[in-house]
Order: structure tokens, then C-alpha cells, then sequence
């Protein structure tokens, strides 16, 4: 009985070892296929990874797929163009001139207002452009804080403003202006920052400093601003996917602007704006990012003073309830250089400057040097 037993487990066993090894015979793959489909895949998803992060390309204006060319325009060393607007009264007849660099999400169309009066009264010109990928204005594929400098000396060259002018910059245009205080010290009678943008890992910040003027920024901001610092050929990606939020600013989220910015922003948002990202947002808000948070040349906070014989001014103007911009920081630049004459206003968001007045008085601050706290 035991024998018989021990015999029927012994064919059961043989049995099922047979069958195992027919379908291991049939799953089995040589060790090179399984390696090229390996290859394969992870080809896959990286080509799949690297077109979901590629922006479409840029709808140029006068190209055949791209919107028509509207607005007077020079053309620059490299071949690009700029989209200009004149403002006040004709160049020739002008004592003062000001070049205008608009801010974020916006356009040559947008500039601060300067009433006809205070034009005809002081003799001021004015020119607002658009900067590289806004508006009517070529992208700069190689655009740095640097080139946009360069871009405003060869705007007033083409226009003849003279060997000198005076720069205004609103915002990321802010920013700008301090390139040109940098790059272009030279050509300039004057500047006025007005609630610039700030760089949170420029070097002259200390870093509890940094840490909190950046952690006063909503979340979805800290991360899309990381993102433009750390991997800024992933913000085109951040800023389009449906995962995350993306930035505010970018999305036009209407809780990011203090209780006076509600009340100007009809003023900001009057006249047709399809023009600011008709290139393609990749060009125009996100180049932007890229520039303003990520890598920099040059920290304003190591700028000495480029009017040091008292032949022009420096302003800088800010809100103390700016929720884009915090005055903290802002408080610390004008410290560190002392040459910069600092305006604070209380109650002020950061569209303050197309409040009743107020831009008339920031440009005869700059002009004549009267105190317009």
C-alpha cells in the first residue's frame, strides 16, 4: 500500500514538472530581446516626456502663421524687431525723454499714464516698447537680464533720443531697470524702479530674509518660482499641466492683488490685451520667468552709483501692502544702496502707479527732483 501510494505521488510529481516546464519553454525570451524591448520603452517615455514639455513654437508677427505687424517697429543688430508706442509730446520738441519698460503679462499699450498737461508742461516724450516675445516684438531665444538693456540702448539709438535718456521700468520691467543701471549706466539721466521685481536668490538677500519675503508667497507661487530657478526648461510644463497648480500671476488669479489693486485693476485691464501673448506664451510669460528668477549675471545690491557727480537720480517705489512684491525686501535693497532715494506708500498694492495722480508724480519726482511722498 505504501508502495503504491509513494508510486502515484512520484507520477503526479513527474506529471507536474512536465507541465511546468512546457510553459516555461513557451514564456521563455532570449536575454537580448528582452533587453532591446527594455530599450524601447524607456525611448518611448523619454520622447514622450520630451514633447510633453516642448512649448509649440512661437507664432512670429509677419510670418505666414503669425499675426500681422501693426505698430512702427526698429530693427536690432540680430535681426529682431521692437514694437514701440510714442507718448506726450513729438520727439523734437521734447527737453525730457523717457524710455518705459512695461511689467509682466503686459504691453507696450500699458504704460503708465503720463497726462498730456504734465507733457506739455515739462516738454516730456515718452516710448514704451514691447519687450522680446510681447506684443509685436520678436522673441530673444538668448534672452537675459542683459540683453534687454541692450535692446532699450539700440531702441533710443534708432529713435535719436540723444547720448542720454531717462529709463522708467514697472514690475518685471523693474527688473529690467536695473539691468540698465548695470549694463548701460552710461546712456542714462535717470531711472525709476517701481515695485520691482525681486530675484529671491540674489546673493546680497540674507538668507532668513529670503526665506521670508518667499514664503509670504502663495504656494502654487513658491513652487512655479522654484521651477524657473532650479528647471527652468520644465516651465513651459509646470505652468500648462493639470496636476498642479500653476503660477497665479500666469493664471490671473484675482486673490494675489491687495484691496487698492482691485480698484485699479479695471484701469490696467481697459482697451484690447490679446496682443501681450499672441506669440505664444512660451516667448513672452514664461522667457519672463526664466529670466527673472533663474539664473542672473549681476546682483543689483553690488551696484555702486552711476550718477555719483550728482547728474541724475535713482528712484525706487513701492506699496507697503504689495502681495506680489514684498516691501520687505524692498526695504533691504534701498539699505544696502543708500544712492537710492525710496518711496513707500502706505496703503499702496502694487498697481499703485495707475492710481489718480500718482504717475504724473513719480515722473516729476524723477525729472525735477521734487519730493512727491
Amino acid at each position: 500500500m505504501v508502495e503504491l501510494i509513494t508510486k502515484k505521488i512520484s507520477a503526479a510529481s513527474a506529471r507536474a514538472h512536465t507541465r511546468k516546464g512546457k510553459q516555461n519553454s513557451g514564456l521563455k525570451l532570449p536575454y537580448g530581446m528582452y533587453k532591446t524591448i527594455s530599450i524601447v520603452v524607456v525611448m518611448a517615455l523619454l520622447a514622450f516626456g520630451y514633447q510633453a514639455i516642448q512649448p509649440p513654437p512661437p507664432k512670429i508677427c509677419g510670418s505666414s502663421d503669425g499675426p500681422p505687424v501693426t505698430a512702427p517697429r526698429v530693427k536690432l543688430s540680430d535681426g529682431r524687431h521692437l514694437a514701440y508706442k510714442e507718448h506726450g509730446v513729438p520727439k523734437e520738441e521734447a527737453k525730457y525723454k523717457i524710455v518705459y519698460i512695461h511689467g509682466f503679462d503686459s504691453f507696450r499699450l500699458n504704460p503708465m499714464p503720463l497726462s498730456q498737461e504734465l507733457a506739455e508742461e515739462l516738454g516730456i516724450y515718452m516710448v514704451s516698447f514691447d519687450r522680446a516675445g510681447y506684443g509685436e516684438s520678436d522673441p530673444n531665444p538668448k534672452r537675459t537680464d542683459k540683453s534687454t538693456a541692450l535692446d532699450v540702448e539700440q531702441l533710443a539709438d534708432h529713435l535719436d533720443l540723444g547720448p542720454k535718456f531717462y529709463v522708467i521700468g514697472f514690475s518685471m520691467g523693474g527688473q529690467a531697470t536695473w539691468g540698465c543701471l548695470k549694463y548701460i549706466p552710461h546712456r542714462l539721466a535717470g531711472a525709476a524702479l517701481i515695485a520691482p521685481v525681486v530675484n529671491y536668490w540674489w546673493p546680497g538677500f540674507p538668507a532668513k530674509l529670503a526665506k521670508e519675503g518667499y514664503s509670504l508667497q502663495r504656494v502654487q507661487d513658491q513652487w512655479a518660482l522654484r521651477v524657473s530657478h532650479y528647471a527652468p526648461f520644465l516651465t513651459y510644463w509646470w505652468n500648462t499641466q493639470k496636476w498642479f497648480p500653476a503660477s497665479s500671476v500666469v493664471a490671473r488669479v484675482i486673490e494675489i492683488f491687495s484691496k487698492q489693486d482691485l480698484e485699479l485693476i479695471p484701469r490696467l485691464l481697459s482697451g484690447d490685451r490679446t496682443q501681450i501673448r499672441q506669440q505664444g506664451e512660451s516667448v513672452s510669460l514664461f522667457s519672463d520667468m526664466n529670466v527673472g528668477f533663474g539664473g542672473y549675471t549681476f546682483d543689483p545690491m553690488d551696484l555702486e552709483n552711476p550718477f555719483s557727480n550728482n547728474e541724475g537720480r535713482v528712484h525706487l517705489w513701492h506699496g507697503d501692502e504689495d502681495l506680489l512684491v514684498q516691501v520687505c525686501l524692498q526695504r533691504y535693497i534701498a539699505e544696502k544702496l543708500p544712492w537710492v532715494q525710496y518711496h513707500e506708500l502706505a496703503g499702496a498694492g502694487h498697481l499703485f502707479p495707475f492710481a489718480d495722480g500718482m504717475s504724473d508724480a513719480i515722473i516729476k519726482s524723477l525729472l525735477l527732483g521734487e519730493k512727491q511722498e
